[in-house]
């Protein structure tokens, strides 16, 4: 088998002087038979007219064989004993390698009234036994052709279908990856945007407070590093998770259990901010603990940075069996209120991250106006009872 494939490869590498070799071998046959029957020269011309044009046979199988069709007929007319008519099997191989079933069979069907003709001339006492032989050689060659091009068209489909799968695969890597950078991006909006808004919020407090009543804005200075080295967490834990570090990785995300600290960072960023909890979000998936979170954080940091001085927040969350509904209000009003009317810190991405999270759970996220005045963000999650935890 190896060798098989040694000689397909040599075959395939040196097409030219494969054909070179196969005509000199085919005038190498003839010789002999030309030389004991002392011929005369028209019988080697005749022997160079069937096995040269096999050295185009590639390029133009059904001509090169239509031409030496004529000239098998000729040395049949004159009788030459020559053995170079075997390059008719050879071209009719090259047909049925080379081009349609149809042809193949035409070029056969030709070849085979080549061999009647031939068996009446040269068929001896066993006439019968040379037809056999003959056809038998007639449909080896045509069958080997054919045999040769499904191979080869079996192999281009293989070829083809490598080809397809890999694009697919290259195609299903950059969905992902798109898929993954957009993750991080909301993730990195959702730590930088409300950690910043937070320290913002305290710093101006404390710059405010710090001749009235220093003791007030020092509080305000150490809540405003404790948020920032929290923000430092978050990166490092995101960016370990790029690196795959595995302590990063092993590092739990934000859930249920982390709002009240959430809503302390809040108040003592100046909004006061109250929730109202209907069910068990601590037993919801983690990743939909993730994004009640997040929502809940985006939603905060709207409201302070948009809401105005003297405004409130209130939240409430319900949790049943068929999922998970949030409501986030404000009471903030005038121009600063009216900013905020994107819902979102940075121009509209804010509010977008929100409605990605939220259809990763078949959800929807609405924000708008108050009629009262204010702000209001909902969201509803479809978080099915099969996705619980037990």
């Amino acid at each position: 088998m190896r060798t098989e494939g040694h000689l397909r490869t040599l075959i395939d590498r040196h097409p030219v002087a494969v054909d070179v070799a196969l005509v000199l071998g085919l005038l190498g046959i003839s010789t002999p038979s030309l030389v004991n029957q002392g011929v005369h020269w028209y019988d080697w011309l005749l022997a160079g007219l069937l096995t040269l044009p096999l050295l185009g046979r590639r390029q133009a199988p059904l001509a090169v064989f239509a031409a030496t069709v004529p000239v098998a007929f000729v040395v049949w007319l004159v009788g030459a004993p020559t053995l170079a008519p075997l390059a008719l099997l050879v071209a009719l191989y090259t047909v049925a390698a080379n081009e349609s079933p149809g042809r193949a069979l035409v070029a056969a069907a030709t070849l085979e009234v080549g061999v009647g003709l031939a068996v009446v001339r040269w068929g001896g006492t066993d006439p019968l036994a040379g037809a056999v032989f003959l056809t038998s050689m007639v449909i080896a060659a045509a069958a080997l052709g054919r045999g040769v091009q499904i191979r080869r068209a079996y192999l281009r489909s293989l070829e083809e279908r490598a080809a397809r799968l890999e694009y697919e695969r290259d195609q299903q890597g950059q969905i992902a990856a798109a898929g993954e950078r957009a993750r991080i991006a909301r993730e990195m909006h959702d730590i930088v945007a409300h950690n910043l808004s937070v320290m913002t919020a305290l710093a101006d407090g404390a710059a405010f407070a710090v001749r009235a009543d220093p003791a007030r804005a020092t509080h305000a200075m150490e809540l405003s590093a404790a948020t920032g080295r929290q923000a430092l967490a978050d990166m490092r834990r995101l960016l370990g998770v790029l690196r795959d570090d595995g302590d990063a990785q092993r590092a739990p995300q934000p859930g249920a259990d982390d709002v009240p600290e959430l809503l302390d960072q809040v108040r003592a960023a100046g909004l006061p901010v109250t929730l109202a909890v209907d069910g068990s979000p601590e037993r919801l998936p983690p990743a939909a603990q993730l994004t009640v979170f997040r929502l809940i954080q985006e939603a905060l940091t709207n409201s302070l940075k948009h809401a105005g001085p003297g405004a409130t927040a209130a939240i409430a969350l319900r949790c049943d069996g068929d999922g998970v509904e949030l409501d986030v209000s404000d009471t903030g009003s005038g121009a600063g209120s009216a900013a905020g009317a994107t819902g979102t810190s940075d121009g509209g991405q804010g509010l977008d991250g929100m409605r990605e999270r939220a259809a990763v759970y078949a959800g929807a996220v609405d924000a708008g106006p108050r009629p009262e005045g204010g702000w209001r963000v909902r969201a509803h999650l479809r978080i099915p009872r099969e996705s619980a935890p037990a």
